[in-house]
């Protein structure tokens, strides 16, 4: 039996377990976790196999990373010794703490490597817990300023704001309060409440009947979360606040609030940067009996300044990245129309760049009714990529419609300018010239500067690269080498796809895996509309760990058969 069969059993009967429970090998890296664990730490098997479980988990009770040689349970793993322990935190997969009590025991499976079980549940801890202590009084100076220091470094190392906000739930509940509210003014001053969140069992549970739209804010109004809305000022409410006639829409809200929470004392707290008013975060008290001080208030204040300029980063970060989105979607083209072919192309930023970059495509038509082809990479994930990406399409448009040129002497005039007119230091492509013959059969004429070659796909499923035609990428030796054409034929009914490097490649696997995978997925495609065939071969071949972006163009040649 090979050493995965046993490992296997094991990992299958996990989910006969009443309890949490992962398997982890002697490194610590986890290789099995039944579905009691996945709900307790709110992350798929997908998230946590193969992850080393103390990074991943592991936290303090202000939810610092654990260090390693203070982790009894870390001992366990790598030591295979049995250990168990009662207070300890795990990081949920939306960013809050779970209090857990543990087992750790050493897993004989029959053949080595060795492996440890780890049973873990949720748990409540007698004074500290279920509830932190709610600050004021019963917060050390310490504490308070250690919660203050995880405010900044949390909210401060995301530019999501939905991340962020989420954090800072985490952070205050169940530390500071049973409940914690956060309404949001958006960029046309509509306000959403964003979330209304409860401390439940060791974990933060999100009540969405709740959350949603919310009337304007008055102007005149003097309740509470009016004020504080309009950044006006902190306030201290109950439930009695908002009993008598409401002033308006948002009254009524609160009043609803109150009652499904039942929260007998709240604070409320502007979030309010150097610029303007961005909305206001309530925590609130139904299970604790004890009121909020004014002690209490001016911790919350505290918090909600570094908030909000957490959250004022982010709000830039996303309106700059709206703005190159709109500029690389102004980049690209508009394909043109064929009789007899049909053509589709989708661009993908990476994912943590700005959402502009060096990847593009073309497509036009030239002056002897042909139809050019490209796709291309200049090096790089910012503004300045995409503004030397669009340099080289314009100046491969203006040589290739004004001269009757092959491919190759288009893209030798093209990586000339690289040199003394573009601002781009290195750049790969492929140029093909597509034109119908007399007989109707369609040929292919490409020159390929350094870039993935382009796949063709039969209606029959046969997929196969074209190699030839491989030249050196464009800025290295301008000028120095001859560039070499390729030809081929595009049967009736054939797929021919252009694409950059981001659909193939992956940091943990080979390029020509990649490849391999992408050739395979295509061909199950084959007889799938065109743009069916694009997204789900973008769905499907595109790694998970990719970070870079990705353009592709397909055109298929001879409608007959399939749109």
């Amino acid at each position: 039996m090979s050493p995965d069969g046993p490992r296997a059993a094991v990992a299958r009967a996990l989910d006969t377990l009443g309890t949490g429970a992962f398997l982890a090998d002697e490194q610590g890296l986890i290789v099995a976790v039944n579905a009691r664990g996945e709900q307790l730490l709110a992350r798929p098997a997908t998230d946590l196999v193969g992850r080393d479980a103390h990074d991943l988990l592991h936290r303090t009770s202000c939810g610092e990373p654990m260090p390693r040689a203070e982790c009894r349970m870390l001992e366990s793993l790598l030591g295979g010794r049995t250990q168990q322990g009662e207070e300890e935190w795990l990081e949920r997969g939306d960013g809050t703490l779970v209090p857990v009590g543990w087992l750790a025991t050493p897993c004989d499976i029959g053949t080595p490597p060795s492996a440890t079980l780890v049973l873990f549940h949720s748990a409540r801890f007698p004074g500290r817990t279920g509830r932190r202590s709610p600050a004021g009084g019963r917060l050390s100076e310490l504490e308070r300023l250690a919660l203050l220091a995880r405010t900044t470094t949390l909210l401060t190392s995301t530019l999501d704001i939905h991340k962020a906000l989420r954090r800072l739930i985490s952070l205050v509940v169940p530390r500071i309060a049973d409940w914690a509210v956060i309404d949001l003014i958006g960029e046309r001053d509509d306000v959403l409440r964003f979330a209304v969140a409860h401390a439940e069992g060791g974990t933060v549970k999100f009540r969405e009947d709740l959350q949603g739209p919310m009337p304007p804010v008055p102007q005149e109004s003097l309740m509470p979360l009016s004020r504080a809305l309009r950044g006006v000022a902190s306030s201290s409410v109950g439930p009695e606040t908002y009993q008598g006639p409401p002033d308006s829409g948002i009254a009524v809200e609160q009043r609803r609030l109150f009652e499904a929470t039942g929260m007998h004392s709240a604070i409320m707290v502007p979030l309010r940067s150097m610029h303007d008013v961005m909305g206001a975060l309530t925590l609130g008290r139904a299970d604790d009996p004890e009121r909020f001080t004014a002690a209490d208030t001016a911790l919350l204040e505290d918090i909600a300044r570094r908030a909000s300029l957490a959250l004022e980063n982010a709000r830039l970060y996303q309106r700059q990245r709206q703005v190159a989105e709109t500029m690389q979607r102004h980049l690209l083209p508009k394909l043109p129309r064929s009789p007899g072919r049909r053509m589709a192309a989708r661009y993908l930023p990476a994912p943590d760049a700005s959402h502009v970059g060096g990847d593009w495509y073309d497509a036009f038509t030239l002056t002897d009714g042909a139809t050019a082809l490209a796709v291309g990479d200049v090096v790089g994930h910012d503004l300045e990529a995409a503004a030397g990406m669009a340099q080289l399409r314009n100046m491969l448009r203006a040589y290739a419609v004004s001269q009757q040129k092959p491919p190759s002497k288009i893209v030798e005039w093209l990586d000339q300018a690289t040199l003394h007119i573009a601002e781009v230091s290195m750049a790969t492509l492929v140029f093909v010239r597509m034109s119908e013959q007399a007989d109707g059969r369609c040929e292919l004429s490409w020159t390929n500067a350094g870039h993935p070659p382009p796949l063709l796909v039969t209606r029959e499923g046969e997929a196969c690269y074209l190699t030839d035609g491989h030249g050196i990428l464009l800025g290295v030796t301008p000028g120095q080498f001859r560039r070499p054409d390729a030809t081929a034929e595009l049967p009736p009914g054939a797929t021919l796809l252009l694409y950059t490097d981001g659909l193939i490649e992956s940091p943990a696997h080979g390029l020509d895996e990649g490849l391999a995978r992408l050739s395979r997925h295509a061909a199950a495609l084959a007889r799938y509309p065109l743009e069916s065939f694009i997204d789900e071969l973008l769905a499907r071949a595109r790694p998970p760990d990719n970070d870079d972006d990705v353009a592709m163009l397909a055109v298929r040649h001879g409608l007959g058969w399939s749109s």
